[in-house]
């Protein structure tokens, strides 16, 4: 099977319909459900390109570096859209999700599918959002796959040194927000072989909760599920979990992930630096963790705990327990 035909292999078709969604009043166990904000959040980009990040620290960080390093930030994201993920096609037609056309996806073999050439144009009608549809399919398949698959070797080099230079300058932000998302998916790993093993579940983790991540970013969906690879979150963070806020809003991306979470075993917590997470979040009656960067915080990365937004979670949920913790 050639490249082509493994990416578009009609076996791995519409990812999202058959990925199973958890039904919280199915099992026992509390579901945190984290809903991250991505810029200034789970990563550092604006801040860079705009200088706000190093001139908070008062003169210790070099401001000019980091725009430097935010505009090669900038150049990957947007050479990596262009030229794998149709972004000069599709940057005028957001959705909030992959998923959000794949009823228009009528599951065609995409193997010899020319798309330079089916004149597509904005989904104004259900033949365009078929096409949409069809990219959109094409775009979780490659997310899978992951950029290995994607760069040639120097480019992989610049990635990763790009990423390196980028986690010295910022203190270790990217890679303890991955660590923090890594700990966390460790403790669900270990409650899903058990639940998959047994019917009684007798691991000592199996009382604590199940953590699911879904991020929520303001910014477009192609150029969000780009940084999620490029910042090296996507094994952490799968394509069905991340939204797009840039049209519908955040409260309306919080209201569809309760729906899907739904249950009255879910508990959600937001996490984020801007105020529209943080008045949505006060919409849905749900906790927020206000992320900043400045020295000093304990809400940044290195910094933020599991415990710590665990804490935040019992709290709201009056959970005894987890709030007993942080005391």
């Amino acid at each position: 099977m050639s490249k082509v035909e493994e990416l578009l292999d009609t076996s791995l078709i519409h990812p999202w319909k058959r990925a199973k969604i958890i039904r919280t009043d199915a099992i026992e166990q509390k579901i945190n459900v984290y809903i991250w904000d991505m810029d200034e959040t789970l990563i550092l980009l604006k801040s860079l390109l705009n200088g706000t990040y190093a001139e908070a620290f008062n003169g210790s960080k070099d401001v000019q570096k980091g725009k430097e390093i935010g505009r090669m930030w900038e150049d990957h994201l947007l050479r990596v859209c262009d030229d794998y993920f149709f972004y000069e096609q599709i940057e005028n037609c957001n959705k909030p999700s992959l998923d959000a056309l794949s009823d228009y996806d009528d599951g065609r073999d995409l193997s010899d599918y020319d798309f330079g050439k089916d004149r597509f144009t904005s989904p104004y009608d259900d033949p365009s959002r078929r096409k949409l549809a069809y990219r959109y399919r094409v775009i979780a398949h490659k997310y899978v796959q992951g950029l290995r698959n994607v760069l040639d070797e120097e480019r992989m080099k610049q990635w990763d040194d790009l990423y390196h230079l980028t986690d010295i300058y910022t203190d270790r932000w990217l890679s303890s927000a991955r660590a923090f998302l890594e700990q966390s998916a460790e403790r669900s790993k270990i409650l899903n072989a058990n639940l998959a093993s047994s019917h009684e579940l007798t691991h000592p983790l199996d009382s604590k909760s199940q953590n699911i991540h879904v991020l929520v970013t303001s910014g477009s969906l192609v150029p969000s599920l780009v940084k999620c690879l490029l910042f090296r979150l996507d094994d952490l963070m799968t394509h069905q979990n991340v939204y797009s806020s840039w049209d519908v809003g955040k409260l309306r991306c919080f209201s569809l992930i309760k729906e899907r979470f739904s249950g009255s075993n879910a508990q959600f917590c937001v996490i984020g630096d801007g105020w529209e997470e943080c008045e949505a979040a006060e919409s849905m009656k749900w906790p927020f963790v206000k992320i900043d960067f400045r020295p000093g915080s304990s809400h940044k990365f290195p910094g933020l705990t599991l415990r710590t937004v665990d804490h935040y979670i019992g709290v709201i949920y009056e959970n005894s327990d987890a709030a007993k913790d942080e005391l």
